[in-house]
């Protein structure tokens, strides 16, 4: 009798979890049919506009399938909100950022590289003028030297971004120029593997951005960023090459900055020179003077944890490697890898404090407090960018408050 007990116990649980799945499994469903309405209806008449076949078209989307599993989507029927949460690491507390683990074994691995491919380096330098260790620190952030295996389908992520996402506008484009890829013979439907983003290849390039600045470097007359190491490369220095590289200048230094340097100074809007910032008490962690050629030329300063953490006085170049992902993190852990791969594994000078652990949610209600305020944030989006972490420390000031620069929970109550 209690094995039977058991046993209807068990029947009666699996039914009522059945029963609770069914109305998500129609409801995904019913995304999937609406998506495959939206490719059709929606979709294909701008792509053959496009020059995209019929034929390209279906293959590219036989097996795609909406991912509700990618951030920041707004399902049919819902409204758009700032979630509590951000996956991407960029978005995480800065100093989780930077493990020691991980920056050393690709800084091992990239100065293994640099002298693996010293001339083909030294060719791409002297075309481009971006230095090899700056090219081989993004290629192993983004791919990990591409011993990262890229398994979604491009035109699933896309396809489901250009839906659903709270980002629409900015993934449409994307999806199309995924479809011109294939149509043009860049690359087949099955060499479309991307990542979360819908980023292709071992530089992970969305594919608009592939096809204007991807290069054929090993002359075979193919752009080829999946297998091509001497393509990959060159196509990450065209990249910032075009996005404006300056030729035999580093991408900024560590600084200690003195408690009478206002922290509301960060930002590429504020610039002053290397030899203003001198002046003003800001000095190098490493006790050397800024070098000469750069004393008359602009800096900028940056603070990625506010004084939380470790500050830095930026050049134009640093807003560069900005141009291949837009968070300072990750244009500052490519910096600092290019550094250890050049010259050996040396840390940041300054702790990073165990400050970043607030929701998103609750940083986008900080901004909007300020916006009301009249402080420009760059957007209440959630995400502490250098506007939203210098219009705290002004607001910290005006206060009385020792500026910090960063989002914490107990500004939450205070700035209303």
């Amino acid at each position: 009798m209690r094995l039977r007990g058991f046993i209807l116990a068990m029947l009666a649980l699996a039914v009522g979890l059945l029963a609770a799945q069914a109305p998500a499994q129609a409801g995904a469903e019913r995304v999937q049919a609406l998506f495959r309405q939206w490719l059709e209806r929606d979709l294909w008449p701008d792509a053959r506009r496009k020059g995209i076949s019929r034929q390209v078209f279906t293959a590219a989307f036989r097996d795609a399938r909406v991912n509700l599993r990618l951030p920041d989507l707004v399902l049919p029927g819902q409204k758009a909100r700032i979630p509590r949460h951000q996956r991407q690491a960029e978005f995480r507390s800065p100093g989780r950022y930077f493990r020691e683990s991980s920056l050393k074994a690709l800084a091992a691995r990239g100065r293994r590289l640099l002298a693996r491919h010293k001339g083909l380096l030294a060719r791409i330098e002297a075309r481009f003028g971006v230095p090899g260790r700056i090219v081989l620190a993004i290629w192993g952030r983004e791919t990990s030297f591409g011993r990262v295996k890229l398994r979604y389908n491009a035109f699933s992520i896309l396809g489901t971004h250009a839906f659903l996402s709270r980002r629409k506008a900015f993934f449409r484009p994307q999806l199309i120029d995924a479809l011109v890829i294939v149509q043009r013979g860049l690359a087949s439907v099955a060499q479309m593997k991307s990542s979360w983003g819908g980023a292709l290849g071992q530089p992970q390039m969305l594919p608009g951005v592939y096809l204007k600045y991807a290069v054929d470097f090993d002359g075979d007359g193919r752009r080829n960023i999946w297998t091509s190491i001497p393509d990959i490369l060159a196509s990450i220095a065209s990249h910032l090459a075009r996005h404006g590289w300056q030729r035999g200048r580093d991408w900024g230094f560590e600084v200690r900055l003195p408690a009478s340097v206002s922290c509301a100074l960060e930002g590429p809007d504020q610039g002053k020179t290397f030899a203003r910032w001198a002046a003003l008490g800001v000095r190098r962690v490493n006790g050397r003077p800024f070098p000469q050629a750069e004393l008359r030329k602009r800096a900028f300063l940056l603070l990625p944890a506010g004084r939380h953490g470790p500050a830095f006085l930026a050049t134009r170049n640093f807003y560069v490697l900005k141009s291949y992902n837009k968070s300072d993190l990750y244009a500052l852990f490519i910096g600092h890898l290019a550094d250890r791969i050049q010259w050996g594994d040396r840390r940041f000078a300054a702790p990073w404090g165990k400050v970043g652990g607030m929701y998103r949610s609750d940083v986008a209600t900080l901004q909007r407090a300020l916006e009301r305020q009249g402080f420009d944030v760059g957007g209440a989006d959630g995400l502490p960018g250098f506007k939203t972490r210098r219009s705290i420390g002004a607001w910290q000031k005006a206060h009385g408050l020792r500026d910090s620069c960063f989002p914490e929970k107990s500004l939450l109550g205070r700035i209303r």
